[in-house]
């Protein structure tokens, strides 16, 4: 049977009011989107590419009256109406056509405005994300429980994509490092073996959304000191994820995290360290220089790094606090300034 998209969510009325209120800013009638984390914010969720992480197969006008129209080409049309988008006229043209409109507003000319228009998770999001967050850290627990010494890297990442594909996600991010590559920052999976101690990275999306979590699973390795350090570097960095905080100074608290918890005045320039998340994995990373501040009830990602010692969950940072969304009951925490945060999975 051909699934069928659902219509759109009760958040859409609420997302083209944002944007009504930038064309207003703008003294335009409408804008074109093009890049794929505004396509799927505005669709509801419809995944925009072909090849895993690939450019949009499709565009959307949006005017100020709140009518959206996609284009789409003739090899993707039919697909799209059937199975994702919903909500909206498609204008079909050919394969090789080009999708923009010249002499049109484009999300590229508006990147922060959009960036803050997709800030706030509105209701529908917010469900959706946490469910995903409980199947992903659902699928590391089970597929990490399997692991072995003598497992591959490879071996479990393709465990973990086999995981995140049957509940209903797509990989964006596949990091597996065994214990002679506790000190890579982004371990691409090889064919050595997990050995004493490994950590596994994720991203999974699905309607859109991106979900990462980091895990470590101890067989012969105690947990080190250095992780229960970076879990304190942690909790500094979520006390400063307040609401209303330019970015920069949630930044500074970071930079001076790491000098406190014993990683050197210039341990925070090791690794990126994450940032705002959402319809991209950072939507952006903070790094100096970037501008915007907290939103109530916006996702964050953030990933405090040292040699052999990481800690990352995707959160909600509200008015009251943080919630993590990235949970699975069966993982072993520890409590850090009145949050569980996980620790090594002891398989010793």
């Amino acid at each position: 049977m051909t699934p069928h998209p659902p219509g759109p969510t009760a958040d859409r009325p609420l997302k083209l009011e944002r944007i009504a209120r930038l064309l207003d800013e703008r003294g335009a009638d409408r804008i074109l989107l093009t890049q794929p984390e505004n396509l799927a914010w505005l669709l509801d969720g419809a995944r925009t590419s072909v090849p895993l992480g690939g450019p949009p197969v499709f565009s959307a006008t949006v005017h100020r009256d709140g009518e959206v129209v996609v284009t789409a080409p003739a090899n993707e049309a039919d697909r799209l109406a059937a199975e994702e988008v919903s909500g909206a006229a498609i204008r079909v043209v050919d394969w090789f056509a080009d999708l923009t409109t010249p002499g049109v507003l484009r999300d590229t000319d508006v990147v922060e405005e959009l960036r803050a228009a997709r800030a706030s998770l509105l209701p529908i999001e917010r469900e959706r994300y946490a469910a995903l967050g409980r199947d992903a850290a659902g699928a590391m627990t089970a597929v990490l429980r399997e692991a072995r010494p003598e497992t591959t890297e490879r071996q479990l990442a393709a465990a973990l994509a086999a995981a995140v594909i049957a509940a209903g996600a797509e990989p964006a991010v596949l990091l597996v490092a065994g214990a002679e590559r506790g000190g890579v920052q982004h371990p691409l999976p090889t064919d050595a073996p997990l050995g004493g101690r490994a950590m596994a990275v994720l991203t999974a999306r699905r309607h859109g959304l991106n979900a990462s979590l980091s895990r470590w699973v101890s067989f012969r390795d105690p947990e080190p000191d250095a992780q229960r350090a970076i879990r304190e570097v942690e909790a500094d960095v979520f006390a400063a994820t307040r609401p209303g905080r330019p970015l920069q100074d949630v930044l500074a608290d970071i930079r001076a995290a790491y000098a406190r918890h014993g990683f050197g005045e210039d341990g925070w320039l090791r690794h990126h360290q994450g940032g705002p998340a959402g319809y991209l994995g950072r939507d952006p990373k903070v790094a100096p220089g970037a501008a915007g501040a907290v939103h109530a009830g916006q996702a964050f990602a953030w990933n405090p790094w040292a040699p052999g010692a990481k800690v990352e969950d995707t959160v909600v940072a509200d008015d009251g606090g943080i919630e993590v969304l990235t949970v699975d009951p069966g993982w072993p925490t520890t409590d850090v300034r009145g949050l569980a945060r996980p620790v090594d999975l002891d398989l010793s």
